[in-house]
């Protein structure tokens, strides 16, 4: 076991409870309980203490039939500094209004709130994510945003933002555990809880989830997908909105009707977003000069690349890249290229 920690010190253990709604995931659920265990076992120390929550107090079915027992019921919960949500799998819309009642009770207080999958929905449902960065699994997407505008809905694999934690479910669960243990005990914890998981690296709360256009949209839009296929296979030499329709066979019009439709956007910025976030990768895992970068992503000056970047990301190329040479954690492989500091 890796005993990073001091020796002498004498952690409070930290309370999570999870609470499991009928037909809740099991692979989300144990992904963010399991870190939490294994975290204690690795460090030797009684860091998380972990409790099982239902409505009543009865057991739980996960969506595939497995009966979860439970520690207690909502009516006698202990005091807990962070209570999660393994929503139900697919969301469940209707059936939860006692569980959203009290979690509204819940929010005006300082005990953190976390959605696991539709776990997010759940939290919104009961007005716990306004003006809040939130994500939810990629199937869900686009109903959260249409239901809480006021939510802004990421698809990033989790986020954190105060004391409020959403992630897209799945072992994204786990990614977002790690960092959380990451952060208040420290990097190498993170690392060897990963490695006991055989898990290669944790991912950052700014990976997307990255499911492909097709499982998006569906295959109803081949137009759309062909055009988007087109952009990523031309990011050295970008073609025109006008060659893109006339390769897809559409007008420009149409074309730009179906991005607007299906995306919420234009061809062109979204051809931008997919050169700007090529240069961004090959900032962090290339040796090429910003220059070479910015030319292999289709600006054709270092000038226009850099004022491009910097709006799209609010730093430099520059200062991206000096960023990963000053912050220790750009290099570490809990975190690939970014801080393990909460924004």
């Amino acid at each position: 076991m890796v005993k990073s920690l001091e020796k002498q010190k004498k952690w409070i253990p930290k309370r999570f409870g999870f609470l499991l709604l009928p037909n809740f995931s099991l692979i989300a659920f144990s992904s963010a309980i399991e870190p939490l265990r294994m975290a204690n076992w690795v460090s030797g120390e009684e860091l998380y203490e972990t409790v099982l929550i239902s409505h009543d107090g009865e057991a739980v079915a996960s969506s595939f039939g497995v009966q979860t027992l439970v520690n207690c019921s909502l009516a006698n919960l202990p005091m807990l500094d962070a209570v999660c949500v393994c929503g139900a799998s697919p969301i469940a819309r209707t059936g939860n209004e006692a569980v959203i009642g009290w979690l509204r009770r819940q929010g005006i207080g300082p005990m953190g709130m976390g959605g696991i999958g539709t776990g997010s929905y759940i939290l919104a449902c009961a007005g716990l994510l306004k003006n809040t960065r939130a994500t939810i699994h990629w199937w869900d997407l686009a109903s959260l945003r249409e239901e809480f505008p006021s939510t802004h809905v990421t698809n990033n694999l989790y986020e954190i933002d105060k004391n409020r934690y959403t992630c897209s479910g799945g072992t994204a669960a786990m990614d977002m555990m790690l960092f959380l243990i990451g952060k208040e005990h420290g990097m190498d914890l993170a690392a060897s809880v990963s490695e006991q998981f055989v898990c290669e690296r944790i991912r950052t709360s700014e990976d997307p989830q990255r499911i492909p256009l097709k499982a998006r949209i569906g295959a109803s839009q081949p137009k759309l997908i062909e055009a988007v296929t087109l952009m990523e296979m031309n990011i050295e030499e970008p073609l025109s909105t006008d060659d893109l329709a006339h390769h897809v066979g559409l007008s420009r019009r149409h074309l730009e009707r179906l991005f607007k439709k299906h995306l919420q956007t234009v061809p062109s910025k979204h051809y931008l977003e997919l050169r700007l976030e090529h240069a961004r990768q090959l900032l962090r895992q290339s040796d090429k000069t910003i220059l070479q970068i910015g030319l292999a992503c289709g600006f054709t000056s270092a000038s226009y690349f850099s004022t491009a970047y910097r709006n799209h990301y609010g730093l430099t190329p520059r200062e991206e890249r000096k960023r990963e040479i000053d912050d220790p954690a750009a290099h570490s492989p809990l975190y690939q290229g970014d801080s393990v500091l909460m924004r």
